[in-house]
């Protein structure tokens, strides 16, 4: 099939970190990445700036209620789309090749879909979606014939690892994903409940949002990741493993049959992944920095610490039980991080809140069913909700 030298690209989550990193991409490879859409949560000011800054016409506010404010700071003529329909109507845009989803939360689920029945490729940066329904997105994006490509550093490592391996998913013995063990790395057990916002906010490598930030922090991040990695690239969870790696430069492995592994290196740039999803299968210039391996000098490993930090433990849990339960570890995590934030739960907490969610709930079967995964999100953020409040 013919492939355009250009991607003409809509960037669902424009203002967030993985937004502003796509961005910084189309400025670096303009012959490669053009934007044709843009939308943004709340943030007016910024999302203003972008559309001038890049003469994109159309573009989704998700708060209706910015929306006027929105009109008076971008040029006539600019369309102007509101909510989640709004973010459905971008995501099957007629000129648009692909769509890169960077919404936290479930809020990217149902513009994902749409994009697939639009026949749009998909670089996807929202873990959350592949985590609540992934067995529906990906056989969805099988049978109309469209590229998912994976936008988190660590999983676009390991598709980078998996390109030119003729074999199939029996010659993969283990997914590696490497995770920087956050800020709380070496933090003894017994001081982690004293823990307050401000430390959980200080990443030691990455700067990202708020949500994800603290997901780093308890590692609920990578068990989210371990989730999605199942179903982005077919392994069975009892497959997909995790090593800390604090220096972040080794962004995951895989390991194969034979006893052979192979390693994606890179500086700890969103950038790399955010072009590679862009540009596949080539490969293109830029002006990213290069790993000076003589400066680096060694490459640190170590085992995480399971027991001081559950959520790998739930997460695997979680994918391999299948079915809603997923979904409903990922919803009582939301439920317990914002309960974090507002100084209404420890910083254990979170992960006591979510364990005893999924403790108290049974998952469902959902066979392709969007609306039971909903269902089970809502109930299990219930159920979160109920917990902190005791």
């Amino acid at each position: 099939m013919f492939r355009m030298s250009k991607k003409r690209v809509v960037i669902l989550g424009s203002t967030g970190s993985i937004g502003t990193s796509a961005l910084k991409v189309a400025r670096d490879i303009p012959d490669r990445m053009e934007v044709v859409g843009l939308a943004a949560h709340s943030s007016v000011e910024t999302l203003a700036a972008q559309v001038l800054e890049f003469g994109v016409r159309d573009v989704c506010i998700f708060d209706e209620s910015k929306a006027a404010e929105l009109r008076s700071l971008v040029p006539a003529g600019t369309r102007i789309l509101c909510g989640l329909e709004g973010l459905c109507e971008l995501a099957t845009l007629q000129q648009a090749d692909m769509v890169l989803v960077s919404i936290i939360g479930t809020a990217g689920l149902k513009p994902t879909l749409q994009a697939i029945e639009a026949g749009k490729d998909l670089a996807i940066a929202s873990k959350e979606i592949l985590v609540m329904a992934g067995e529906v997105v990906m056989s969805r994006a099988a049978a109309k014939g469209i590229n998912v490509l994976p936008v988190d550093s660590e999983h676009n490592a390991i598709f980078q690892c998996l390109q030119g391996h003729r074999g199939g998913a029996d010659q993969v013995s283990r997914l590696i994903l490497t995770a920087s063990g956050g800020p709380f790395r070496t933090t003894p057990r017994e001081q982690l409940t004293n823990v307050t916002l401000e430390q959980a906010l200080k990443h030691p490598t990455w700067k990202m949002g708020r949500k994800i930030t603290i997901d780093s922090a308890t590692l609920f991040n990578k068990g989210l990741e371990m989730i999605e990695a199942r179903w982005l690239f077919g392994i069975p969870m009892e497959r997909v493993d995790v090593i800390v790696h604090p220096q972040s430069i080794v962004h995951s492995l895989v390991e194969y049959t034979d006893g052979s592994i192979l390693a994606q290196l890179s500086s700890s740039d969103m950038c790399f992944p955010i072009q590679y999803a862009v540009t596949w299968p080539d490969r293109t210039l830029n002006s990213l920095k290069r790993l000076n391996l003589a400066e680096i000098a060694s490459l640190r490993f170590e085992a995480p610490r399971w027991d001081d930090f559950p959520a790998l433990r739930l997460a695997r849990t979680a994918g391999l039980t299948g079915g809603t339960m997923p979904a409903m570890y990922n919803a009582a995590n939301e439920v317990a991080v914002q309960a974090f934030v507002d100084g209404k739960l420890s910083f254990p907490g979170i992960w006591q809140t979510v364990e005893q969610t999924l403790a108290n709930l049974s998952p469902r079967p959902y066979n392709g069913s969007l609306d039971i995964i909903l269902e089970d999100d809502a109930l299990a953020r219930a159920e979160a909700a109920r917990i902190i409040s005791r």
